[in-house]
């Protein structure tokens, strides 16, 4: 056997066949190295210049042609690498089913070992390094097999249609990859729940509308125009808020908006004699938007303005609520919490982990607090998700059980949801009466 390999007939292909098995693993550790290397961080070090994050930057704008052309190396070297070790097989043991059998066993084990699983470990160990190592190489690969690859991944495509996949669609965003990883991070441990709330938080925001984050004219603190101002600055000093809407006749006939400080300067000047206090002048001009508006738009708007309050109407002009500035940065950061705010209204925390609940808080409020995973899509209120999902106004003492939770209807008033216990429950989805 040893006289036999010392043959150049043997030697030299077995040489070949190492080499060849070198360039297979530079394929498989390239592949697996560009395909794991953090485009984020590839993208900084671009920024910074990195002339071989650039061009790493290229490749990975152009995924399926360098998948393309990395697979058409790997599988051609290791072709010709299966194809020389049966010919030096078949010089040791003669062109026999025996030889045969043995390059299929070696080749294998060695193209597993060498050619796959080694440089595909060192490669997930350290993508973004040796995605920048092998980045030059790679380019001129993938630019001589341009052509083959262009041919390769039409036959592709039109075999994938005939099956009606649409290769070039993808339902991911570069948003859903930032909410995956933040939330990956804090189930580790490695971001809080509070600051993954916020990075969601702002990530979400241009999918909402005022509609899902206004306060609901139901809940609204208002002003009657008519009454006397002695009423009214009591009325406005009980309500802990600075700005007020006043409405006269009908509470839809919204006349202004009365500021706190407004109020206050007017008493001054008058030594705070409250007697004959003109409020209509006081009052300023009111911004009507529709309900439908983007909360990114309306931010913008209220940057512009320099407003910080605005009065929703439906698309008939009837009024539906109120928008704030602090509404949409609640979004973000949480609820900003004042002296006259409870810590969460309408919410009861019970020691078996369930919750009693005001039907009119919203879906996202209680997720953000209970950091649960409530839909939001079909019902702004929790009460409004119950009756979506039952497609019924439901009784007192009725529960249902939807999305892994369990709803127990504790108060009605007409028409109208007043208090839920809500319980985890991971229970099928049901209805009992």
């Amino acid at each position: 056997m040893i006289e036999a390999l010392k043959d150049p007939a043997v030697f030299l292909p077995m040489l070949a066949v190492f080499f060849l098995l070198f360039i297979s693993a530079f394929f498989s550790g390239s592949e697996t190295a560009l395909t794991a290397a953090s485009r984020a961080r590839i993208h900084a070090a671009e920024r910074d210049g990195s002339k071989a994050a650039g061009i790493v930057a290229r490749l990975l704008a152009r995924r399926e042609r360098l998948i393309g052309a990395l697979l058409l190396g790997n599988n051609m070297v290791n072709i010709c690498a299966s194809v020389m070790m049966g010919g030096v097989m078949a010089k040791l043991f003669g062109d026999t089913g025996f030889a045969l059998i043995m390059a299929t066993v070696v080749m294998t084990v060695l193209i597993l070992i060498f050619a796959e699983v080694l440089p595909k470990t060192y490669a997930i160990t350290r993508p973004d390094q040796a995605s920048l190592m092998v980045s030059r190489p790679v380019n001129v690969i993938v630019a001589i097999f341009a052509p083959i690859v262009f041919v390769v991944q039409v036959i592709v495509n039109w075999v994938l249609r005939r099956f009606g996949i649409d290769s070039e669609a993808s339902p991911w965003t570069a948003a859903d990859e930032i909410r995956g990883a933040v939330d990956l991070h804090h189930q580790e441990g490695g971001v809080a729940k509070s600051s993954r709330d916020r990075i969601i938080g702002v990530l979400e925001l241009d999918e909402l509308t005022i509609e899902e984050v206004m306060v609901h004219r139901k809940n609204m603190v208002m002003v009657d125009g008519s009454l006397s101002s002695e009423q009214i600055l009591k009325e406005v000093l009980e309500s802990g808020h600075s700005r007020l809407p006043v409405w006269k006749d009908d509470p839809d006939n919204v006349i202004g908006v009365l500021h706190a400080k407004d109020m206050l300067k007017a008493l001054s000047k008058k030594d705070g004699d409250v007697t004959g206090l003109n409020i209509a002048k006081i009052c300023r001009d009111a911004w009507f938007v529709p309900e439908t508006t983007s909360v990114v738009k309306q931010l913008r708007e209220f940057q512009q303005k320099r407003e910080h309050f605005a009065i929703a109407v439906d698309e008939y002009g009837a009024l539906m609520g109120v928008i704030t500035l602090e509404d949409i940065l609640e979004e973000i950061v949480g609820d900003i919490q004042d002296e006259y705010d409870d810590e969460f209204p309408g919410m009861e925390r019970h020691p078996d982990g369930s919750i009693t609940i005001a039907g009119d808080i919203p879906i996202r409020d209680l997720n953000r607090a209970m950091d649960w995973k409530l839909p939001d899509d079909e019902a702004v209120t929790i009460a409004g998700l119950v009756i979506h999902e039952s497609q019924t106004i439901p009784e007192e003492k009725q529960t249902f059980s939807y999305y892994g939770y369990r709803f127990e209807v504790l108060e009605r008033q007409r028409n109208q949801i007043k208090r839920l216990k809500v319980t985890k429950s991971f229970e099928p989805d049901q209805r009992s009466e």
